[in-house]
């Protein structure tokens, strides 16, 4: 084993500090013998200092001769460990390391056993990437943990989120489970896996038919406190749903105003405005959304497919539309896997929902129609084995319960300071020494937190082998290939 260095000053179970022989790499796993036991620890926080060096010299002559006389022979490197926990149990131990305990490289055997190899070999996690201190070592998720505490994917633009959503889809389908990739900006429209996994895209539209009244409410933004316009709508709605099954017509919403317009003459003068204004709100509606409607698409759930990635392509949609559509899904997946648990018919296979752009979807500051199934997907879902994976690129504007209600994070690089603060309160295994770490990753590196993994792990993500979209554009090829267009104005001789 390599010798990095020995404990010094005091410790805790949690925390020691060293004095190292050799320069540890940053996210270094360290083990350390004592009490009998084998202990886990990490290296968050590197000092290089010397002895004669010190802040206190202010004249660059005498640097020069304590350099030349010392040679760095008094110069030492301090570091703090973060302990993790036994390496048997990951249980924090019962006593710190005593002082002059000796800190070696942790032991890849060691490594390998806590970042999930069996999990690999029994078919049960999925590889995310290799740690970044020991690139020979790969790092698995344990899926059931994953997919049933929830998941959020945060960085800032260009720092790999959709290469990471890749790889976890790529993995999950590999295992013969099924994803519904919520894509706001058309990044997975090309989508195609390296290992043959099934891709099914979906149009994003919406049957009518198979909307609940609740929906229909928010949609036509009939407040709670309208009952008159609620009582007329429900009953116009229902006529219009009679009507479609005697083959009458098949526009619900143009049969729902004609329903409402026969009721006109004969109800009460106090009425009238309660009945145009849902007359008003069922146009408006209709002007809003109509492009999203569709009597001949199948339910959401018979068109999903299991042991695919199920992608949901927004990119052709505003937000307010888009938002119309993913809570619809949202709504009937949650319902169908209850239905399910019943005993019933419902969905068959458990899932997992990423929503990319989830800032938009579940924002901080207001309401929206996905923020409410978001939330009740987290606070359900474990139970009915619909799981959760939020992405964004603006931790800050999402949703503090939704967010803090995801037990699992994959954080790559963030650089905003607001942003890395509200990312640490929402994780309490975020340490500050971690928090730090968050600035300086590089392209495709996270820290990697949750239940999903047995300890914290600073990890270099797996590029996807597969095709997908969302890259950057070559900006300077597009110029240089369009056609050069010759007006007529520079075609006549000055």
């Amino acid at each position: 084993m390599e010798l990095l260095g020995y404990v010094v000053g005091e410790t805790t179970v949690n925390r020691a500090v060293f004095i190292s022989r050799a320069t540890p790499r940053r996210g270094q796993y360290v083990e350390l013998f004592y009490d009998g036991k084998s202990v886990l620890g990490m290296v968050q926080g590197l000092v290089y200092g010397s002895v004669s060096l010190t802040e206190d010299i202010h004249d660059p002559a005498v640097v020069e001769k304590i350099r030349r006389l010392e040679q760095g022979a008094d110069s030492y490197l301090k570091g703090v460990i973060s302990i993790l926990g036994e390496v048997d149990t990951l249980r924090t131990p019962d006593v710190p390391p005593p002082p002059g305990t000796e800190v070696y490289k942790a032991r890849r055997e060691t490594l390998a056993r806590v970042f999930g190899e069996d999990l690999g070999r029994t078919g049960r996690g999925i590889r995310l990437g290799v740690l970044i201190s020991e690139p020979s070592v790969p790092v698995y998720l344990d899926v059931n943990r994953m997919v049933s505490r929830h998941l959020a994917v945060l960085a800032v633009t260009g720092a790999g989120k959709s290469n990471t959503v890749a790889v976890i889809a790529e993995g999950i389908v590999g295992l013969g489970g099924s994803v519904v990739i919520c894509d706001m900006h058309s990044e997975y429209a090309d989508l195609e896996f390296s290992n043959g996994g099934d891709v099914n895209m979906l149009a994003p539209r919406i049957n009518p038919l198979h909307m609940s009244h609740a929906e229909l409410l928010r949609l036509l933004r009939i407040d709670a406190g309208a009952h008159k316009q609620e009582r007329y709508f429900r009953r116009a709605w229902r006529k219009a749903l009679e009507r479609v099954r005697k083959g009458e017509g098949a526009d619900l919403i143009q049969l729902a105003i004609e329903e409402l317009q026969s009721e006109l003459k004969d109800a009460p003068s106090g009425d009238r405005g309660s009945i145009y204004g849902v007359i008003n709100k069922l146009e408006d509606f209709r002007d809003r959304y109509g492009d999203l409607l569709d009597y001949t698409v199948p339910d959401v759930i018979d068109q999903l497919r299991p042991r695919a990635a199920n992608v949901l392509d927004l990119g052709s949609l505003d937000e307010e539309a888009a938002d119309a559509v993913v809570s619809h899904y949202l709504r009937r997946i949650l319902q169908a896997r209850k239905e399910r648990a019943r005993g019933g018919g419902g969905l068959a296979f458990p899932i997992l929902i990423v929503l990319e752009e989830a800032h938009i979807l579940a924002p901080r500051d207001r309401s929206t129609l996905s923020k409410y199934w978001i939330g009740r997907i987290a606070r359900e879902g474990r139970k009915f084995g619909v799981g959760l994976c939020l992405v964004s690129q603006r931790p800050k504007a999402l949703d503090p319960d939704a967010l803090s209600q995801t037990n699992n994070k994959i954080i790559l690089r963030l650089v905003e300071p607001s942003d890395l603060r509200y990312v640490q309160q929402a994780s309490e295994l975020l340490s500050e020494d971690l928090l730090q770490q968050l600035p300086s990753l590089n392209v495709g590196e996270a820290v990697v937190l949750g239940l999903m993994v047995k300890v914290p792990a600073l990890v270099r993500v797996d590029e996807f082998r597969g095709r997908k979209g969302g890259g950057d554009l070559d900006i300077v090829s597009e110029w240089r290939s369009e056609p050069l267009e010759v007006r007529d104005e520079d075609l006549l001789e000055v």
